[in-house]
């Protein structure tokens, strides 16, 4: 059976390898005026001079056009470990979907593809990556590697996560955040795709189970994921409406006015709460609305990995 084509068959993404590229290439196209500029084909990179290192590898042309001294790191020079770990509950299926394309995702979507695309990175740059998926179950794991075969089937598995479509899915992510924990072993840089929707875990423990992430020096990045349009701004007509949670089943019939208000102070005070609790637990916390770009996802991406390596 051909996998890829039985996955074609149920929706999904028509190629999600080939939108990857397009993805990485479109950015970097777009970096001509950053400082990373001369990020190449081959994704050899520049890292920041530091005074007393061998002066042979700075790049004097990015220094006539920057005025900041930058070395040349290449591609045999790299050694970076990085584990991906997405949520896919219930409610990171939302909006409900059948296609995909680079300007039509929900929330699973944006980070299959945000993941994939990071993945192309660092297969250029001939790092090892790692993949952790979980929902009310640990429904995935593969621990870091580099080979062609390795990133096919990581691949593969972020296709059927998106068509999934679990029903009822519940998050419990403070309990496999410590399970992941204890996998990893060696120095990593951690991206963690999740909209922080919890029905069970309080703060305090998902904020611990993330502490552990960071143990054994790992860097950890949070990607919270959500759609701004519709979670953030309440963005609804006011017809009278069911909402239904997506991981409970429950449900309250209203007209979208009687509650945007309250709703809107309510989540941006949560958004305010986890900026603190990020901050306070030195976890890198960035926005990530499905309805924006890549651009955020992979500028994050280069920069923490210029300060890991």
């Amino acid at each position: 059976m051909n996998l890829q084509n039985e996955l074609n068959k149920a929706g999904g993404f028509k190629n999600l390898e080939h939108l990857a590229r397009q993805v990485v290439e479109g950015f970097i196209s777009g970096m001509h005026k950053s400082p990373f500029h001369g990020f190449s084909a081959e994704f050899a990179e520049h890292k920041i001079y530091n005074q007393g290192e061998n002066t042979r590898h700075i790049d004097w042309k990015l220094f006539a056009k920057t005025d900041k001294l930058y070395t040349k790191r290449y591609d045999d020079e790299t050694n970076l470990r990085c584990h991906i770990i997405i949520d896919n509950s219930s409610s990171m299926h939302y909006p409900k979907m059948d296609r995909f394309s680079l300007d039509y995702l929900n929330k699973i979507a944006f980070s299959a593809l945000a993941s994939a695309s990071l993945m192309h990175i660092l297969k250029k740059q001939r790092d090892a990556v790692g993949l952790s998926i979980y929902s009310d179950a640990y429904d995935f794991y593969s621990s870091e590697k580099g080979s062609e075969r390795h990133h096919q089937m990581l691949l593969n598995t972020l296709e059927e996560s998106v068509i999934s479509r679990p029903l009822n899915k519940q998050t419990e992510t403070y309990q496999y955040l410590h399970e992941i924990a204890e996998k990893i072993h060696r120095r990593s840089l951690i991206f963690v795709f999740t909209d922080m929707f919890q029905t069970n875990e309080d703060e305090v423990k998902l904020f611990e189970a993330l502490q552990h992430l960071k143990h054994n020096k790992h860097e950890v990045v949070l990607f919270h994921v959500f759609d701004k349009d519709k979670e953030l701004t309440f963005d609804f007509d006011n017809k009278p409406k069911r909402f239904i949670d997506v991981e409970t089943g429950e449900h309250i019939n209203l007209y979208a006015n009687q509650v945007k208000e309250n709703y809107e102070k309510a989540i941006v005070d949560f958004f305010d709460e986890l900026k603190m609790k990020c901050l306070q637990y030195k976890i890198k916390y960035v926005e990530a609305d499905i309805n924006q770009s890549f651009d955020k996802i992979l500028t994050t991406y280069l920069v923490e990995r210029q300060k890991f390596l």
